[in-house]
């Protein structure tokens, strides 16, 4: 393939593809129902932040949302944070998954390293999920009880998810790799009463025992009634953990599909808990409601990723990350999903690709990291395996560089649709990404999604175009979060997105939008870590590194960088007669491993003399991000407002030995 730069032209839908498009049919209904006519996309989208109850209406109607009770209005305050989404409505977010969920084709497709292709039904999730619901109801679990789950991605996960929600209770989940004090630092702040766990799991060919830290968990989670245990390895164990049972016990005692029904909950009633970390403070628990969930998915999977029920849509993921959510909503599409537990370079990078052309993924989404690592080991997938099903390809969790671009139509196929998007766990959502009748150019998005007022704002907060600014959310969206937990007064919440721009969301990302409404995302704007679409608060990292014994002090900086290399620095500060050798930093890393997450171990790790302050005492992580990004220093940190400005001194001589590399 030719030499490519930012912009240049990469795709083209033909006027078959356009035709066919959901977004096309969707258009045509607003003309024949509302006559209501569009020349453009960007005619479309300003109309659907201009006029968000008939927007919003408008994908209530048009997908014949199930509900056991109207809505009389469609927006109640159109302020952010506040506003309130289809006051008087209820429904079930569970309900109107299996509504749509195929009927005669699998529903889920399963598969992971130790185990062949499984072909799950709507029968069968039907009869789990019925089983399940009744064992958790005869557990006293009810609408608001939180149902947590420490599992892999496997098909008991969204069994879980959607019992627990046709109950009208909460879900939350963790990925069976994040440690004891990661995952309590998650589930302690919301009180569970039963868990759904995994004695261990499979990884890189390896097996990882979990025994221990699910009796951690059990001793310090004082609300569980119950842990229901899911068996994943061959042996697995737990019979002496108290109060379990096991997952046989929970699906074939208690009933069958005939006992699911669906308690009917208000619009904003809570469905699920995720979690996002900023750089203090444990993580954010983000609470999101059953209908702004239900109604962005079902605009995103079928309207900007055109997943049809022929489909069949995989995204790799795991629980811990919001894209699991998100793939279980591609249910809502009427399309089958694939989900897959394992590594994605086991045993070799071309495992997913093969997955791939075993199942006919026609969406294949991943990280852009993924696609990244791919490029690095100059894989061919086209040539190895037959992906002509595969007519579009998405990628998020970072920004995906133009060399990622090239090698996908490249390598890949020269015919799908390469669907960058971005958008957050605090949304659980992409709020700018595809559109499958608009050109795609390398380094971009192609568009802001609809309903989602993106912007990008100069340092007075004013929009700029062609200019890269912060990424802004100007009108409210259904599936912002309801509240955070434990946060009554919505003091963290309002502090978290709305402080800089009161009334406007700010997200956190740098982004820049041109003049054809095309997007392109930089990063992280602020300190948080973020590696493969999972967020970590820095606070996680220092407090699991600064109590080491030989350790006085940390700073840890993640550069999300476009060029295809995400590197992330530790920068420890030793305590007198200590040594950064080879011994101290594999105790660092493995303690990091155990506690928090093996996603989230550093790339260096570097002895420095001090860390940079501000007059506050607060860590400098922002300016020091900005400066390893390329900025000049100067215009990065204000040394006259630092209590030790001679601290930036190492940083800006590691950076630039780092660009002259």
């Amino acid at each position: 393939m030719r030499s490519i730069d930012e912009g240049t032209l990469l795709w083209e839908p033909t006027p078959e593809v356009q035709q066919q498009a959901n977004i096309t049919q969707y258009i045509q209904w607003l003309e024949d129902k509302y006559g209501l006519r569009f020349d453009s996309y960007d005619d479309l989208w300003q109309w659907s932040v201009g006029d968000l109850e008939a927007f919003w209406q408008s994908i209530w109607d048009y997908f014949e949302i199930k509900g056991s009770r109207p809505n009389s209005q469609v927006l109640q305050d159109a302020a952010m944070p506040g506003a309130r989404w289809f006051p008087g409505a209820l429904l079930n977010y569970a309900e109107n998954i299996f509504a749509r969920m195929p009927g005669e084709r699998a529903a889920v497709l399963f598969k992971s390293e130790a185990s062949q292709l499984v072909a799950i039904t709507r029968e069968d999730l039907l009869h789990q999920t019925g089983a399940l619901a009744q064992t958790l109801r005869q557990l006293g679990v009810g609408p608001g009880d939180r149902v947590v789950a420490y599992l892999p991605n496997v098909t008991e996960a969204i069994v879980g998810l959607l019992a627990t929600a046709s109950l009208g209770a909460i879900w939350s989940s963790c990925s069976p790799d994040f440690g004891a004090r990661s995952v309590l630092d998650r589930f302690s702040q919301i009180e569970p009463v039963v868990m759904l766990a995994c004695s261990g799991y499979r990884y890189g060919g390896k097996e990882f025992g979990r025994l221990d830290v699910i009796e951690a968990l059990q001793a310090a989670l004082s609300t569980l009634r119950k842990t229901i245990l899911v068996p994943i390895l061959d042996a697995e164990e737990g019979s002496s953990l108290p109060d379990t049972i096991s997952w046989e016990q929970a699906i074939s005692a208690a009933g069958d599909a005939s006992t699911l029904t669906f308690e009917q909950v208000p619009f904003d009633h809570p469905l699920w808990v995720l979690y996002s970390s900023g750089t203090t403070g444990l993580p954010k628990p983000i609470v999101h409601g059953h209908g702004g969930i239900l109604l962005e998915h079902i605009k995103e999977t079928v309207l900007h990723m055109d997943l049809k029920p022929s489909d069949r849509f995989f995204w790799y993921t795991s629980t811990g990350w919001m894209m699991w959510n998100y793939l279980i909503g591609g249910l809502l599409s009427g399309a089958s999903i694939v989900i897959y537990d394992g590594s994605p370079n086991y045993p070799d990078l071309y495992a997913l690709w093969e997955l791939v052309e075993q199942c006919a993924v026609t969406y294949f989404g991943a990280s852009a990291a993924f696609i990244h690592a791919c490029m690095k080991a100059e894989l061919t997938p086209a040539a190895r395996y037959d992906l002509a099903h595969v007519r579009a390809m998405g990628s998020t969790g970072s920004p995906l560089s133009v060399a990622g671009f090239k090698w996908v139509y490249e390598y890949v196929s020269q015919n799908l649709a390469l669907e960058s998007f971005s958008g957050g766990t605090d949304l659980c959502t992409g709020f700018v990404g595809g559109v499958r009748t608009k050109p795609i150019y390398a380094g971009e998005i192609q568009a802001r999604s609809l309903g989602a007022g993106v912007q990008a704002f100069d340092l007075e907060g004013r929009p700029v175009v062609d200019e890269v600014g912060e990424l802004v959310i100007t009108r409210p969206m259904p599936s912002m979060p309801l509240f955070f937990w434990n946060d009554d007064d919505n003091t963290r919440y309002e502090n978290s997105y709305f402080a800089t721009y009161p009334g406007v969301w700010r997200h956190g990302d740098w982004i820049k939008i041109n003049e054809r409404g095309g997007c392109v995302i930089y990063g992280r704007s602020d300190a948080t870590i973020n590696r493969q679409g999972v967020r970590m608060g820095t606070a996680e990292i220092y407090g699991v590194v600064e109590p080491l014994p030989e350790i006085s002090d940390a700073l840890v900086i993640d550069t999300e960088a476009l060029d295809g290399e995400p590197y992330m620095a530790l920068f420890v500060v030793l305590q007198p007669g200590c040594e950064l050798d080879e011994t101290l930093q594999d105790t660092i890393r493995a303690k990091l491993r155990q506690d928090l997450s093996p996603r989230h171990l550093p790339n260096d790790i570097i002895a420095v003399p001090q860390i940079p302050y501000t007059l506050s005492g607060k860590k400098m992580e922002i300016p020091v991000r900005q400066i390893m990004l390329g900025r000049d220093p100067e215009k990065a940190a204000n040394r006259g407002a630092m209590r030790n400005p001679q601290a930036m001194d190492f940083f800006v001589d590691f950076a630039n030995r780092r660009k002259n590399r």
